[in-house]
């Protein structure tokens, strides 16, 4: 008996058979199970490969695109290269002046108090217990030390994006954070890399917000689904976007929601139900709820991102407008605090100017 069901795996159906109720046959009961478990495992496999490539392609876009990133971060750079001049001729005996200058310039670069602390009395140790001997070396374990400090908090800088289709990414923030504009960067990356892309225009409180995202999908030639009559529910656009994504073999849906203030409970409440109808669709969606930061707000962005976090559970950062300010610092921070990952930074104008947030390429961006 065993060898004829050995013999019939290779011919088995794709959908699950389930036995009649009133069946006594154990075989049967047995076979169908091996059915179901098989046909799962084909559908999660050929998934998993197409998002695990997904992955990998824009990891080596991100080092290809290096340049744009320092470019990007060039008015943060011109401010961290004071600490050159700083250890160029560092001494023992300058230590203190030394240490409390450098701790300014990381104060004024926005990596914060707490972590500016930590970092500057670590140097200190090391300094005095004679682990560090020259300028050069103070500045190798400054970098190395920020480095740490963001693989270790938050590793998984690349997008989780699940095995099953669609994977359903969540954006949310703030109005003027850049969030229409950063899911409109974020399409045009992952279409070009061959994901098969859906927009939902969620944000049914800004009127503008539906053109905007319109624009983007003409733009990057995806397609769209937009409410179909005035003051239509989140939740009801991004569900029939969910469900078209699922019917229609799209790789990715892209949920744009209404800008809110962190502090508005009932608006954040409505993320609450988008992220609810969206779950009921698609098991274990949403797979990414990103939320996009204003960089120039510096510091300011970290209340804004607890509350976030706290309401709807965040997954990942998208950094906006790091090219117009020497904040830099402040990617340091919100990883620091929140320990959530910066998974995109933008770092210009451009379409192309979503960069993937990759920890060492970073560091080297911003130190001259």
């Amino acid at each position: 008996m065993a060898s004829t069901l050995s013999s019939r795996l290779p011919h088995l159906p794709s959908k699950p058979v389930f036995p009649p109720s009133n069946s006594g046959s154990t075989l049967l009961h047995f076979t169908s199970k091996i059915r179901f478990d098989q046909s799962r495992f084909r559908c999660s496999a050929g998934q998993t490969g197409f998002f695990t490539k997904l992955g990998r392609l824009l990891k080596e876009k991100a080092k290809s695109d290096v340049e744009k990133l320092f470019s990007g971060f060039s008015k943060t750079r011109d401010n961290l290269a004071v600490i050159d001049e700083l250890l160029l001729y560092w001494n023992l005996s300058d230590t203190d002046r030394v240490l409390d200058e450098l701790e300014e310039v990381l104060l004024v670069a926005d990596f914060g108090p707490k972590i500016t602390v930590k970092i500057v009395e670590s140097l200190r140790e090391d300094i005095y217990a004679g682990k560090i001997k020259s300028g050069s070396e103070i500045k190798s374990v400054l970098k190395k030390s920020i480095l740490d400090l963001l693989t270790s908090k938050a590793p998984k800088t690349e997008l989780s994006l699940g095995f099953r289709k669609p994977a359903v990414i969540m954006i949310v923030g703030v109005n003027g954070g850049g969030k229409t504009t950063s899911l409109g960067k974020l399409a045009n990356r992952l279409k070009r890399e061959g994901a098969k892309i859906l927009l939902a225009a969620g944000d049914t409180f800004r009127a503008a917000a539906s053109d905007q995202l319109e624009i983007w999908a003409e733009r990057t030639g995806c397609e769209i689904v937009v409410a179909e009559k005035e003051k239509a529910k989140a939740s009801s656009v991004i569900s029939q976007a969910v469900k078209r994504g699922k019917e229609e073999g799209f790789d990715i849906v892209l949920c744009d929601t209404s800008g809110r203030l962190h502090t508005n409970y009932s608006l954040m409440e409505e993320l609450v139900a988008c992220k609810k109808v969206v779950s009921k669709i698609v098991n274990g969606a949403p797979n990414e709820i990103l939320l996009v930061l204003d960089g120039t707000t510096g510091l300011n962005m970290l209340p804004q991102a607890r509350e976030f976090n706290e309401v709807v559970g965040i997954t990942g950062l998208i950094l906006t407008k790091l090219d117009g300010s020497a904040r830099g610092g402040c990617v340091v921070s919100v990883v620091d605090e929140l320990g959530i990952p910066v998974k995109f930074v933008g770092v210009g104008e451009g379409v192309d100017d979503l960069q993937p947030f990759n920890a060492e390429e970073f560091v080297n961006a911003i130190f001259p």
